[in-house]
C-alpha cells in the first residue's frame, strides 16, 4: 500500500514551527561535555547541564523542579507539570550524560558543537540522549499550543545512564513516591529503521567487569627471560578468547546462550548496512540476528590496559588488565551472569596467573508488556506521526537500568521505550548524530500519544 499523505493537524503544525527552537536547544545541549566521568572530563560540566535543563524545565511552567544529587556522585533533574484533576501519569526519561567521544579526530566535525550535514545534526549526545529530552519538551509544548497538557507529567532526566553506576536506581528505591507514574516513557533506543515506528519492548542486561593478571614482580627482558617467564599479557588474552567459541558465539560457562527471537527480524544484509561491516568479513555467532543481538548473551572487550606499539620494549609483562562487558537478555539475572563471568575468567587464566575480577556496573534485562493500553494508544500515536507505517515492536541489545527498578517499585505502571537511536545515528561512536525528521515525527507521536493515552483512560 503506497504511503498516505500526511494530513494536516494544528498539532503536527506545532510541531514543525517548534523545530528550529528544538535545534537550538539541541545545540546548547550537545555543548556541555557531560561525560559522566571526571577522570576525562570535569564534573562542572555534567553540573552545567543539569543546571539547563532545570532552568528549562522551570521555564516551561515544572513545579518541584529539583538537581537530585544522587548516591553515584552524580546528579539527575526532576519536575512535575501538573495536569487536570483526575488526569494520569505519565513519567517522561531521558539521560543528558553521554558517551566520550572517543577519537576526536576522526569526527569531521566538533564532537560537542551541533552541526547540520546532509540532512542530519551531527554532535555527541545529538540521538543518545540529549535529543530524547528535546523530543519530551518539544511535545509539551506542540501540546500547550493546542489546548494544554492533558495527563500529570514528571519529566526525570538522568546524570549517569551510560556509565551504569546506578545512581538514579538507588535513589528511586529511596523516594518511591518520587517518580510513580500509570505510564512511563523511556526516551532512550530508537525506530528498527528511520522512517519504521518502533517501540522496544525487550532490553537485555549488562554486567561490566574489570579483569586484572599478574604474573611477574616486574617487566622482564623478552630476549633474556622469555620462553619461560609467564607472560601476564598473553595470559590474559588467552581468557579472554575462552570466552568466545570458534565461531564467535559468547561462551561463558554456565551461561545459556540458545535464546531465540519471534517478533520483528533483521535481516543479515540490513545489518551488515547498519554496522558496517566490511566486505568479506564475517558476522559472529549462529541463528538469526535477532536471536544473537537480542535474545542471547553478548561479551565484548571494551579495552585492554597494556603497552602501546608506538614506545614499547622487548619485554615480558608483568600485568595486564582488560575490561568486559556481557550483554544478557530477558530470563538471565545479572547477578548471576556476574558470577558465572567472574568464574569463568578465573578458571580460564593459565598458568597458575593470579587473576583479580571487579565488578564496575551491572543492570537487569528488560520485558514489556505490549498488550497494556499504553501501547495501543502509542501505536496509533506513531501510525499517525509517520502515514503509511505501522508501529513495530522490536528488542534492543543495550541495557538501560532504571527500567527494571522502575517495573519494580511500580508493577502496575505501563512502560515504554522510543526514541531517536535508528541505526543511521551511530550512536556511541564517532560522527554521532540524529535525524531532524526522526525528531520531529517523534515528537508529534509522543504529543498525540499524550492526548491518546489520556483519552482512554477517561473514557
Amino acid at each position: 500500500m503506497p504511503p498516505r499523505s500526511p494530513q494536516p493537524s494544528p498539532l503536527a503544525d506545532a510541531v514543525t514551527d517548534l523545530m528550529p527552537r528544538a535545534r537550538t536547544e539541541l545545540a546548547e545541549l550537545v555543548a556541555f561535555r557531560s561525560v559522566a566521568d571526571a577522570t576525562q572530563f570535569p564534573k562542572s560540566e555534567c553540573e552545567a547541564a543539569a543546571a539547563w535543563i532545570a532552568a528549562a524545565l522551570s521555564a516551561e511552567g515544572f513545579r518541584d523542579v529539583a538537581v537530585l544529587d544522587t548516591p553515584d556522585g552524580t546528579q539527575s533533574v526532576y519536575g512535575l507539570l501538573p495536569g487536570p484533576e483526575g488526569a494520569p501519569t505519565v513519567l517522561l526519561y531521558a539521560h543528558y550524560d553521554v558517551q566520550p567521544p572517543l577519537d576526536e579526530s576522526a569526527w569531521l566535525s566538533p564532537p560537542f558543537e551541533l552541526t547540520e550535514r546532509d540532512g542530519r545534526w551531527y554532535g555527541r549526545g545529538a540521538a543518545d540522549c540529549k535529543g530524547g529530552l528535546v523530543m519530551h519538551l518539544t511535545a509539551l509544548r506542540a501540546l500547550k499550543e493546542n489546548g494544554g497538557v492533558p495527563v500529570t507529567v514528571k519529566i526525570i532526566a538522568e546524570g549517569s545512564e551510560e556509565q551504569g553506576t546506578g545512581g538514579l536506581e538507588r535513589y528511586a528505591e529511596a523516594h518511591p513516591e518520587l517518580l510513580a507514574a500509570d505510564t512511563v516513557v523511556i526516551g532512550d533506543t530508537g525506530n528498527f529503521r528511520a522512517g519504521l515506528p518502533t517501540v522496544t519492548a525487550m532490553l537485555r542486561g549488562m554486567t561490566l567487569v574489570t579483569v586484572q593478571v599478574d604474573t611477574l614482580r616486574g617487566n622482564l627482558h623478552s630476549g633474556q627471560f622469555g620462553g619461560a617467564a609467564p607472560d601476564a599479557l598473553a595470559a590474559l588474552i588467552r581468557a579472554l578468547d575462552s570466552l568466545r567459541a570458534e565461531d564467535g558465539s559468547t561462551t561463558v560457562d554456565g551461561l545459556r546462550a540458545d535464546g531465540s527471537w519471534d517478533g520483528l527480524e533483521y535481516p543479515e544484509d540490513a545489518f551488515c548496512a547498519d554496522a558496517r561491516v566490511l566486505d568479506g568479513v564475517e558476522l559472529t555467532g549462529s541463528g538469526s540476528v535477532a536471536d544473537r543481538i537480542w535474545a542471547r548473551p553478548a561479551v565484548t572487550v571494551l579495552g585492554i590496559d597494556c603497552p602501546p606499539v608506538i614506545g614499547a620494549t622487548p619485554s615480558v609483562q608483568a600485568s595486564a588488565r582488560a575490561m568486559v562487558s556481557l550483554r544478557v537478555p530477558p530470563g538471565t539475572d545479572a547477578g548471576e551472569a556476574t558470577k558465572l563471568l567472574t568464574a569463568h575468567l578465573e578458571a580460564h587464566t593459565p598458568w597458575g596467573a593470579r587473576v583479580t575480577v571487579e565488578q564496575c556496573g551491572q543492570g537487569q534485562p528488560f520485558r514489556a508488556d505490549t498488550g497494556s493500553p499504553a501501547y495501543a494508544a502509542m501505536a496509533e500515536a506513531m501510525s499517525a506521526a509517520y502515514p503509511g507505517e505501522e508501529m513495530q515492536i522490536a528488542g534492543q541489545g543495550g541495557s538501560i537500568p532504571l527500567c527494571n527498578t522502575l517495573a519494580s517499585l511500580y508493577p502496575e505502571a505501563e512502560i515504554l521505550l522510543i526514541g531517536l537511536s535508528e541505526p543511521e545515528a551511530q550512536i556511541h561512536a564517532v560522527n554521532e548524530s540524529v535525524s531532524p525528521e526522526e525528531l520531529r515525527r517523534l515528537s508529534l507521536a509522543e504529543a498525540l500519544f499524550l492526548s491518546n493515552y489520556a483519552a482512554t483512560r477517561a473514557a
